[in-house]
This record gives structure tokens, C-alpha cells and sequence, in this order.
């Protein structure tokens, strides 16, 4: 297995990209890495992995997409980027998966324009893993598609329920639209609309979940358009951080506490790794002709590891197929 890494993206690139692919490579002895960036600058982070150094192939990509360029005019325009290449090296088969930490809309961009979308996918999504103690709920879409028609949620369940039980083994995904009570008359025109066309889609439709319920496992994928989900996922991202922040602070606070803090720290280690999005990774990307993930802009080297191995498991569980015949089971 091979893929594509962006070695220029992110908030820590390149140090976080190489760190990370180093990782995974020593987590998986068969996969190969193709790592792209500016040579000069990522060359000199591979002084220390001589045990994997042989399964990685640097690739010249000099020129970088940041935030600030507009996402379909840099794919069109930056043919030497990373993003551009590793799509590129998807679709003719040089490389099994792209991941990158980059970008969000030129990821996006570059999955339509230079992979292509799965035929009967209007809107490719953006698809994190919701840490929730337990296996996880995927959150489709997170920020691709901030403005939604009914039809969309309804092809955000298909390719959600065909994620999770590619990538995560789950035979029957409970499919639930996100709404403001679980009534099914409850919601705005947007999801009032999709309600009756989820329950009668291919897939196991639980009906609506309420924000209170996204982390108590009463659905496996969680539909939204990407406005909502891009709230959701953010809240969700600050009130951890907080709420780990005033358990530290509390905890150091007097001696009384810091004894019973010595005693659950191994307690509380396990919870602050089952809710940490840097175990999950990334946020696949659904919808287009390939495995391609993208890791949170803010990551460091082992979340960029997770990212790596998702992909690794989106290859392994044939995602892009599975979503292909479950369009052509529906009809679609």
C-alpha cells in the first residue's frame, strides 16, 4: 500500500507531517509513503528514521496552498503543489490514498476537479469521527457543503453508513438526521424535507438525534448540512479542551485534591485519550474516487499518524466501492 502525504500543511508542517509519517510507517511494515513538499525543508527531518527510511520516497512539490488561496483557482493554477499531486497520483494509480492537513477547500477542490466525484454523488463530504468513549459516531457533512437540499442528507447517510461498515466493521450503522427534538415534524424546511426520504433510503434510519444525544450512541452516523456540522464539531473541540482545563485546575488546587488526583490519574489518562480528536485523526473525505483524508489544521505528529492510519483502513475497507454499489443498490 502506498499514499500520498502532504508534507506542507498545517499549523506544524513540516515537522508534524514527517513525525507523523515516520510513525505510522513503524506501525505499518507494509505501507510505503510518497511525501511531498519543498525538499529543502522537509529532507532535513529524516536524519533519525533509518529503520523506515528505505519505504519513503520524497517527491518535489514546491509550490504550497495556504488558507488564504482561493481553493479551486490554486488546483487549477498550482500543479506543483502537493494537494494537486497526490490527487493526481490517486487517480492514475500511483498511490492507493492522499492525506494532508492542509487546506480544507482545496482538499475538497482537488478530490472534485482532479479525482472526480462517485457518479450519483451531487456533494462530496467531509466526515470526522466523533469521540464518544465508545466506538464513535461519524459527523457527515462538517464544512464542505454548508448550504444543503434534502437530497444531499440523504446521500451524506449512504456514504456514512458505507464508512462505517467499511472502515469500522459495523454491519447495520444506525443512520440519524440531527435536528432540534426527535419528532419527525420537529426542524427546519431543510431537514423536515430529508426526514421522509431517509427513512425510505437503504440504509438502517433511526430517525432525528438531538444535540444533547450525539455522544450517547443512539445513532452510528450523524447527518447535518456542513453549516451545523462545522458548529457541532468545533463546540464539541472547545468544550473538551475546557472542561479538561477546570479538571486540571481543580485538581491541583489544594493538597486533598492532588492526592486523589495521583490516585485516578490513570482514570483519567483513559479519558482524556478516548476524547481526544488527535486519536481519531482526520476527517475522511466521501464522495470522490479514492481514499483521501484530511487531518485537523492543528495537528501534531501523532494525530497526523492517526490520519495516516485511517487512511490506511479507508483503503483496507474499499470505501469509495462499497458507496459506488450502494448507489446502484438504491437506484441511483
Amino acid at each position: 500500500m502506498r499514499i500520498f502525504v502532504d508534507a506542507m500543511g498545517g499549523d506544524n508542517a513540516p515537522q508534524a507531517p514527517v513525525t507523523g509519517t515516520i510513525e505510522a510507517l513503524r506501525r505499518f511494515p507494509k505501507l510505503e509513503v510518497d511525501l511531498a513538499g519543498v525538499l529543502s525543508e522537509v529532507e532535513p527531518l529524516l536524519k533519525d528514521c533509518d529503520d523506515v527510511r528505505s519505504r519513503i520516497r520524497l517527491v518535489d512539490a514546491p509550490e504550497v496552498i495556504t488558507n488564504h488561496d482561493h481553493p479551486a483557482m490554486a488546483v487549477r493554477r498550482m500543479k506543483k503543489s502537493a494537494t494537486v499531486m497526490g490527487m493526481v497520483a490517486v487517480r492514475e494509480g500511483e498511490a492507493d490514498g492522499f492525506v494532508s492537513c492542509g487546506s480544507t477547500g482545496a482538499t475538497l477542490m482537488g478530490g472534485i476537479l482532479c479525482l472526480r466525484r462517485i457518479d450519483g454523488i451531487e456533494r462530496p463530504a467531509l466526515a470526522p469521527i466523533l469521540p464518544n468513549g465508545k466506538r464513535g459516531a461519524l459527523l457527515i457533512d462538517c464544512g464542505a457543503n454548508v448550504d444543503c437540499l434534502p437530497d444531499h442528507l440523504v446521500m451524506f447517510g449512504l456514504m456514512g453508513h458505507a464508512y462505517m461498515k467499511g472502515v469500522m466493521g459495523i454491519q447495520e450503522p444506525r443512520v440519524g438526521l440531527i435536528n432540534i427534538g426527535a419528532e419527525a415534524e420537529k426542524g427546519n424546511a431543510l431537514v423536515k424535507a430529508a426526514y421522509p426520504l431517509m427513512e425510505q433510503a437503504p440504509y438502517r434510519f433511526v430517525g432525528n438525534v438531538e444535540a444533547r444525544d450525539l455522544l450517547a450512541d443512539q445513532a452510528d452516523v450523524l447527518v447535518c448540512d456542513g453549516f451545523d456540522g462545522n458548529l457541532v464539531l468545533k463546540f464539541m473541540e472547545g468544550v473538551a479542551g475546557t472542561l479538561m482545563g477546570i479538571i486540571k485546575q481543580e485538581l491541583t488546587a489544594d493538597t486533598r485534591s492532588k492526592v486523589g488526583a495521583l490516585i485516578a490519574k490513570p482514570a483519567f489518562r483513559r479519558v482524556k485519550k478516548a476524547m481526544d480528536y488527535s486519536e481519531v485523526g482526520g476527517a475522511p473525505l466521501l464522495g470522490v474516487r479514492g481514499a483521501v483524508v484530511k487531518g485537523h489544521g492543528s495537528s501534531n505528529g501523532h494525530a497526523f499518524s492517526c490520519a495516516i492510519a485511517q487512511c490506511v483502513r479507508m483503503i483496507e475497507g474499499k470505501v469509495p466501492q462499497i458507496i459506488e454499489e450502494g448507489l446502484r443498490a438504491s437506484g441511483n
